[in-house]
């Protein structure tokens, strides 16, 4: 398993990459089904910290195998295989979302994540076989922890029903994001910050996705029991809310900030809230759906926010992570910070609360390509009258 470059050009996405996360999105789509059901019949708490902890194994499972493969795809016979297993995991992980949700059983939700985990760690020994140094060393690193915490996670699968399960999954969560710190501190994974980007990229664009296909669904199901004049204000804000949400995310090129560890592992891990409130924006959509055709007996206010809050969640993440570091002047850092707030106020305006909301975003959009576009034109003119100054 030899090392890929990490200075390579036009390093691109797999289908096999691909196949990985569309897969991964079937247990997206459990955990935001089960949001829904705990939030539209009063379990608002315990469907929120499901949902953090389910997303979390996803999140979790996803991030290691993306970083892993940048710096190690040979797409061969074994690292195929060990890829497919990977995948059967995260489908075994998912059928035992609705079993964990409801009866907090997470037997099931833990068998997958230890077959995800298990080849995983056969990824990282074959690794180790072929570097040298600080490299073998850190590929030895990842095996034994992912290892050890197996342990712990099987342990947790089987505590008996209780709110210690809460903490002790606290501390295993923990126990993960520290490891690869640890590891690295022996050498650096040869990572490819293009491939990275791309492949973050990828999973919100899929992710994004799905909350168009909850959405719609939800539209469609209830266009049987209500007007389509009470569904037309979430059904075009959620449009806006997802068209905003893609353009946010992408008007800034983020590899050139991924060139250190310490910026990479801040971005990398944040984007835990960012896909985090991506999905659950689907969800939230659903939920408002849910409430004005009379099936959910929640208050108003509560179906804005299942909407509002993950919204702006997704914006302010967003700025914070990286769309912060491609603008420098005042005026153009304060607009998506501002958007979020905006946002957040919606959650007020009652029935009209996600058109709005998708509304502010829309116009977060063209007010951060006005700026931009006016900042380009200064600059130009600065640059001309530079130029005719030194021709002087």
């Amino acid at each position: 398993m030899v090392r890929r470059d990490p200075e390579e050009q036009h390093r691109a996405a797999t289908p096999l990459e691909l196949l990985f996360d569309l897969c991964f999105v079937v247990a997206v789509a459990q955990a935001g089904d089960r949001l829904v059901h705990a939030v539209v019949h009063g379990h608002t708490g315990h469907g929120v910290v499901g949902y953090a902890m389910i997303f979390f194994a996803i999140w979790w499972a996803w991030m290691n195998f993306t970083w892993f493969a940048s710096a190690y795809d040979t797409d061969d016979v074994p690292y195929r295989l060990a890829t497919l297993v990977q995948i059967a995991g995260v489908l075994i992980l998912a059928a035992g979302v609705p079993r964990a949700f409801d009866h907090r059983d997470y037997s099931i939700v833990v068998v997958g994540y230890v077959v995800m985990r298990l080849a995983l760690t056969a990824q990282w020994l074959r690794a180790a076989r072929s570097e040298r140094g600080g490299c073998r060393t850190t590929a030895l690193r990842y095996a034994r922890g992912i290892a050890l915490l197996m342990v712990g996670w099987v342990s947790f699968g089987f505590l008996p029903r209780s709110d210690a399960q809460l903490w002790v999954f606290v501390l295993l969560a923990a126990a993960e994001l520290a490891a690869p710190m640890v590891a690295e501190r022996s050498g650096a994974t040869p990572w490819h910050p293009q491939h990275i980007a791309e492949r973050y990229g990828l999973f919100t664009l899929i992710v994004l996705g799905e909350t168009v296909v909850a959405a719609t669904l939800a539209v469609q199901g209830a266009l049987d029991r209500a007007s389509s004049t009470n569904l037309l204000p979430i059904a075009a804000g959620g449009l806006l809310i997802v068209f905003a949400a893609f353009w946010i995310y992408f008007i800034v090129p983020i590899h050139e900030h991924l060139r250190g560890r310490k910026s990479a592992f801040f971005w990398g891990y944040g984007h835990y809230l960012v896909f985090c409130c991506t999905a659950a924006i689907g969800a939230g959509l659903h939920i408002a759906i849910e409430q004005v055709t009379g099936r959910a007996p929640i208050s108003t206010l509560t179906a804005a926010a299942a909407v509002t809050l993950p919204m702006a969640g997704f914006v302010f993440f967003t700025w914070l992570l990286h769309a912060r570091h491609e603008r420098p002047r005042r005026r153009q850092q304060v607009v998506l910070p501002l958007t979020a707030a905006a946002i957040l106020a919606c959650t007020f305006a009652g029935v009209w609360a996600v058109f709005c909301a998708g509304g502010v975003a829309a116009l977060s959009v063209a007010v951060s390509l006005a700026v931009r576009n006016s900042n380009s034109v200064s600059g130009a003119a600065d640059g001309r009258r530079r130029a005719v100054g030194e021709e002087d």
